[in-house]
């Protein structure tokens, strides 16, 4: 086993100049000091150290083979796993990242893919040993609202909210879906992504308006018992922005001020955190909903690397020093990774479930007292149905059975009366 890092690891990656850029005759201010080091120079006198540099004639390749792909080994030894993209509009994020993929493989694609595709061959390759059990959730922040982009519901229609239990922070009956393949699981990130919000902008065509996060979890299983649990959060973060640069009016401006003040609120949890001095301080990670979903992944218990993207032009300058500092300040943040034994961790897992199974119910117990809005929404009842018992699954497939038993059977009549309501439902349907 290599040595785990405690400290959040950062990794710069400079873009090349683009045609805009080079359109308005920009210079490239903004340099690897040596090819290899991870040094980075700013108008040949501000130098910065990081964990990894990768410089504009950096391969997607050579930045997943160099940074992340450690990291995913680690997961399935059962640390939780961070991966963080940060930096202005139009620096590189979603690319860097691979949030956008389109389903087609060549050498320009992300992390993500590449990542699902190196997780699955090891979990092939662990298949003697162990049983693994992947589901991936997607979820959105959107001007301080938090969306599911897997869900069956409305694009618009928010979720319940941030709650905090014993296992951590989580979102009462976000969608997850249990996935075999790397493919399986880009589907679903295909899926998500184009419910996105995007917009154009002075800065850039496609400008993402939203936080993302993109969540593996892992339940390894040796003879019929829970081993680990671990997570992997994947975020392309919406991209700081100046709006005079932006021209941003209207909806694009509200956008603008919403991202920004979630930025905001993140550099100041990565500057307590950083620094010396607030070691046993407050740390305010309830300014904002995106601090609170990254709880664990900035001072918790999760391994996190902070890829850094940033323009060489002189024309932004003054935001590529503003995400060298930002990116300097992560580097001192320490976290505490730990293996999240399954044994522990069993009683949590159940806890979870059962609170996301009590959402499914109460939804499908509001269709049961509204029947003229059920004949409408004959599919939104059929995929809480499932969904219910996709969360039973779970429970009943990666836990122990002895530690559920009761609630097996609890939980199975339930169903059993949800499909009678069910069909009492469609046969009404059926006579109007």
């Amino acid at each position: 086993m290599t040595s785990i890092p405690e400290t959040v690891q950062v990794a710069v990656r400079i873009r090349p100049l683009s045609h805009s850029e080079h359109r308005l005759g920009c210079q490239s201010v903004t340099e690897q000091v040596d090819r290899g080091e991870p040094q980075i120079c700013v108008r040949s006198s501000e130098l910065f150290t990081f964990t990894h540099v990768f410089d504009a004639g950096s391969s997607q390749r050579e930045v997943y083979e160099t940074s992340v792909k450690s990291i995913v080994d680690k997961l399935l030894e059962g640390f939780n796993v961070t991966i963080l993209a940060y930096g202005q509009t139009g620096s590189g994020k979603t690319f860097t990242m691979g949030t956008s993929f389109e389903g087609k493989y060549d050498d320009g694609i992300g992390i993500i893919p590449r990542t699902l595709n190196d997780l699955f061959d090891q979990i092939g390759e662990q298949s003697s040993e162990f049983r693994c059990a992947v589901t991936c959730s997607f979820v959105e922040l959107y001007q301080e609202n938090v969306y599911d982009l897997l869900s069956y519901r409305n694009r618009f229609e928010k979720m319940v909210g941030i709650r905090e239990d014993a296992s951590g922070v989580i979102i009462p009956g976000l969608t997850e879906v249990p996935v075999n393949s790397a493919d399986e699981t880009l589907r679903w990130l295909i899926q998500g992504a184009s419910a996105r919000a995007v917009a154009s902008t002075s800065m850039n065509k496609e400008s993402n308006r939203s936080h993302t996060i993109f969540t593996l979890t892992v339940r390894k299983i040796r003879n019929n018992q829970l081993v680990t649990i671990s997570k992997m959060h994947l975020v392309d973060l919406a991209g700081s922005e100046r709006s005079k640069k932006t021209r941003a009016v209207g909806d694009r401006l509200r956008e603008s001020i919403h991202i920004n003040k979630g930025l905001l609120a993140l550099g100041n949890v990565i500057a307590a955190l950083g620094s010396i001095k607030n070691t046993k301080g407050y740390i305010s990670y309830r300014d904002s909903k995106l601090t609170r979903l990254l709880q664990n992944s900035l001072g918790g218990n999760s391994i996190t690397l902070m890829i850094a993207c940033v323009s060489p032009a002189d024309y932004n300058l003054e935001e590529t020093l503003s995400t060298l500092r930002y990116a300097d300040r992560a580097l001192k943040i320490r976290n505490k990774p730990m293996i999240n034994n399954g044994e522990l961790t069993a009683r949590d897992e159940i806890e979870r479930l059962k609170a996301e199974n009590h959402e499914l119910r109460t939804t499908l117990e509001q269709f049961q007292t509204a029947p003229v809005i059920v004949s409408k929404n004959e599919r939104s009842v059929q995929k809480l149905q499932e969904q219910s018992e996709n969360t039973l699954d779970l429970i009943f497939r990666f836990l122990p059975i002895e530690s559920a038993g009761d609630f097996k059977q609890k939980t199975n009549e339930a169903l059993h009366r949800y499909r009678k309501e069910s069909a009492l439902w469609n046969a009404s349907d059926n006579k109007n």
